[in-house]
């Protein structure tokens, strides 16, 4: 629980002296007895409740607004606003719910906030690409234009850049054709259906990344040092991005040397990719066989069908202590079974 309390606090930008596994666990242990633990709730409960931080020394206090807000937010925790207030909390696990409690539901209204509706965040980023292009192309600022006329600027441009540049310096386009509106419509419909696959593995591979740098946490010598784990791991894993930056633009901007398909065995590649590694040649391994042409068939689990004879399947009568253990000739009559 101390782990997550700390990642949290490290994504809220938390930078005080509770910032370690150690300091946390005894504020904890002394509860609100701690000044750095009634800091450490202060400052929470503050931005929750979107009020100027103020420097809380009273104990008392700072619990009963910390119960009344855990009570107000509805704190899953069974009776822990009630305790809390009546001042019954004593216990360390109890002092780290309080925490998780509090810079969970702070960390959730933070992504809340920061995320924009789906048509805005659209919408800003179409908004933020045309001004890159008309950065790059030394054209007025494309706040308050109309569209047509501001396409047509940007093609002339480009027409003018491509002519300046050297013969055969941009390759010929990959994508040739010229498509309706609603096939244009088609094929943003199939670039969504792919992000979304391409978003789906990309979920999975992070998942894999997450369970295996989990399971290096497991060893007694890596519990030590968690927190040390946490905080280089967390940065590069928060920075990769699950949704897929491919588009219909970079469809259009594909040339069509990207079709070329060349083995990674080729000449012209092998002249980058070879190293010294490649002259050491692997001695004689044990044969591990895997070859399907040598195995023989297996025998059949059952007997192949015969008709059945005359005499039935048991060979006629064997008579009284004909059976096993001398058991007695009997026969099935309306169920049950007489000897």
């Amino acid at each position: 629980m101390e782990s997550d309390i700390l990642d949290i606090l490290d994504q809220l930008g938390y930078s005080g002296p509770l910032d370690e596994e150690a300091g946390l666990l005894a504020a904890c242990g002394r509860g609100f007895g701690s000044s750095e633990y009634v800091s450490l709730v202060t400052w929470l409960s503050s931005r929750l409740t979107h009020s100027q931080e103020t420097l809380v020394t009273d104990p008392d206090r700072c619990r009963l607004d910390a119960g009344r807000l855990l009570k107000d937010l509805c704190c899953p925790y069974e009776g822990l606003a009630s305790r809390l207030s009546d001042g019954d909390v004593q216990d360390s696990e109890e002092h780290l719910k309080i925490l998780l409690f509090l810079a969970s539901e702070l960390q959730a209204e933070q992504m809340v906030v920061s995320k924009p509706a789906v048509d805005t965040e659209e919408l800003d980023a179409s908004l933020r690409d045309l001004r890159v292009i008309c950065e790059a192309l030394k054209l007025p600022d494309p706040d308050g234009r109309d569209a047509r006329d501001l396409f047509t600027a940007v093609e002339q441009e480009v027409k003018v850049l491509l002519k300046q540049l050297p013969e055969a310096h941009v390759g010929d386009p990959a994508f040739t054709s010229s498509l309706r509106p609603d096939q244009w419509d088609e094929l943003e419909r199939i670039g969504g259906v792919l992000s979304a696959e391409y978003e789906c593995r990309r979920c999975m591979l992070v998942k894999r990344l997450d369970v295996t740098i989990q399971s290096f946490s497991w060893s007694d010598r890596a519990k030590v040092k968690i927190d040390r784990m946490a905080r280089a791991y967390q940065q590069r894993r928060y920075s990769l991005s699950l949704r897929s930056e491919v588009s219909t633009a970079h469809l259009l901007a594909a040339r069509q040397d990207l079709c070329y398909m060349m083995k990674t065995s080729s000449g012209s590649y092998r002249e980058k990719t070879s190293c010294a590694i490649n002259r050491i040649l692997m001695g004689r391994v044990p044969d591990r066989g895997g070859r399907p042409s040598e195995i023989e068939a297996p025998l059949p689990e059952m007997p192949a069908w015969k008709k059945r004879s005359d005499g039935g399947g048991h060979g006629g009568n064997r008579g009284a202590g004909g059976w096993r253990g001398g058991w007695r000739a009997g026969r099935w009559s309306r169920g049950q079974y007489y000897h």
